[in-house]
C-alpha cells in the first residue's frame, strides 16, 4: 500500500505541474497576443494639402520615398485638395493619431483660421520637423508683352482695379499675400489685382501658360516645369537675395527699389495625440531624410530652400508665424473681422 501511494502522490505532483505550466503558457498568451508591433508594421498614408505637380507635392513625394526605403514600409502620398487648403489640413488633424497617417502641412495653417475658414491652427497637430521654405516669385507667360518686373510693375499701376489677373494658391494663401505686399509696397490697394484662386502652383501657372490669368506669385521652383518648357518666364523674387539655382532672376530690392521678402513654409507633422514614442521616432526618421544626399540634391536641383527644426523648433516657429500673420492679414483686409 505504501509503495502505491507514493506512486500515486508522484503522479499527482506530475499532473499539477503539468496544468501549472499549461497555466502559465494561457495567462502568458494575451500579453503575447496584445503586444504591438514596433511602428511602423504596415503603409502610412502621406496627405498632401495641395495638388500633384506643384512644390508641396513634390516634396511631400521626396520625403515619403526615403522613409520608405529607410523603413521597409510603402509611404503612400495623396493629395487632398481643396476649400483653400482645408481639406488637405483638416484629413491630418482629423486622422487617428496612430502614426499611420501623417503629412505636410503648410504656411496656410498659420493663416487659413484668420479668415474664418477653419478652425484648426498649429496647435491642432502633433508637429514633428520643418524642412522647406521658399520665398514667391513672379511670373509671366512666356507670351506676355511684360519681359521685365519693370515693365510689369507699371503696367499694374497703370490699369484698373480689378483688370489684371494672378493666382498661386486659394485665397488668402501665402501666395495671394505676398501679391497684397507687393501691391501695397507700391502704394496700391490690397485688391488692386484681382485674386484668382486655384489649389496650387501646378494649376495656376497651367492656367497661367493658357492665358488664363496675367501673372503668378508662387516660388520659382514651383514654376520650373514651365520655365524650362519655355511657356513662362520669371521676373523677380520677392527675397532679400537670389536664389543661387535661378541666378538670373533679380529681386525686386535689385530691380524696383521695393525691399520686401516673405517666404512659404512646408513641414511634417501627424494628429494631435500622436503617442510619444512614435513621435520621436518620425522626427528621427525625418531627420535622417533631411540629412540624406537623396533629399539635399533633389531640393537643390529643383532650387527649393531648405531648413530644418525639430518637434520643438517647429511648434515655436509656427506659433511665431501664425502671431505674424495674423497681423499682416488684419493689415490687408484678408482677416475676418471680430
Amino acid at each position: 500500500m505504501e509503495k502505491t501511494s507514493t506512486r500515486n502522490t508522484r503522479v499527482e505532483r506530475r499532473v499539477a505541474l503539468g496544468q501549472m505550466g499549461a497555466l502559465g503558457a494561457s495567462l502568458a498568451l494575451p500579453s503575447v497576443c496584445g503586444a504591438q508591433a514596433p511602428w511602423p508594421n504596415r503603409p502610412v498614408t502621406v496627405v498632401c494639402p495641395w495638388g500633384a505637380g506643384g512644390g508641396t507635392d513634390a516634396t511631400a513625394r521626396i520625403v515619403a520615398s526615403v522613409l520608405e526605403k529607410n523603413l521597409k514600409q510603402p509611404f503612400n502620398v495623396v493629395n487632398r485638395t481643396g476649400g483653400s487648403g482645408v481639406v488637405g489640413h483638416s484629413a491630418i488633424a482629423l486622422a487617428p493619431p496612430d502614426g499611420y497617417t501623417i503629412g505636410m502641412i503648410t504656411v496656410e495653417i498659420t493663416m487659413m483660421h484668420h479668415q474664418g475658414l477653419t478652425q484648426l491652427d498649429p496647435s491642432s497637430y502633433t508637429p514633428l520637423a520643418l524642412m522647406n521654405i521658399d520665398p514667391p516669385g513672379v511670373q509671366v507667360s512666356s507670351a506676355s508683352p511684360y519681359k521685365t518686373i519693370r515693365a510689369l510693375a507699371d503696367a499694374i499701376k497703370a490699369a484698373p482695379p480689378g483688370k489684371l489677373k494672378a493666382s498661386g494658391t486659394g485665397q488668402g494663401g501665402i501666395w495671394h499675400l505676398a501679391l497684397v505686399g507687393w501691391l501695397q509696397a507700391m502704394g496700391l490697394s490690397a485688391n488692386h489685382v484681382a485674386w484668382v484662386p486655384s489649389n496650387g502652383a501646378a494649376p495656376a501657372m497651367q492656367d497661367l501658360a493658357a492665358g488664363g490669368i496675367d501673372l503668378v506669385t508662387c516660388s520659382v521652383p514651383e514654376a520650373k516645369a514651365m520655365l524650362d518648357a519655355g511657356k513662362a518666364l520669371s521676373l523677380a523674387t520677392m527675397a532679400a537675395q537670389r536664389n543661387p539655382q535661378f541666378k538670373d532672376v533679380p529681386t525686386l530690392n535689385e530691380t524696383l527699389g521695393i525691399n520686401y521678402s516673405v517666404g512659404a513654409w512646408r513641414g511634417m507633422a501627424a494628429p494631435k495625440g500622436l503617442p510619444r514614442d512614435i513621435a520621436e521616432r518620425l522626427t528621427t526618421e525625418l531627420k535622417r531624410v533631411y540629412d540624406s544626399a537623396e533629399f539635399q540634391d533633389f531640393m537643390r536641383n529643383r532650387g527649393f530652400g531648405t531648413i530644418w527644426a525639430d518637434q520643438d523648433g517647429f511648434a515655436r516657429f509656427m506659433a511665431e508665424g501664425d502671431k505674424a500673420m495674423g497681423t499682416a492679414m488684419q493689415a490687408a483686409g484678408l482677416a475676418k473681422k471680430a
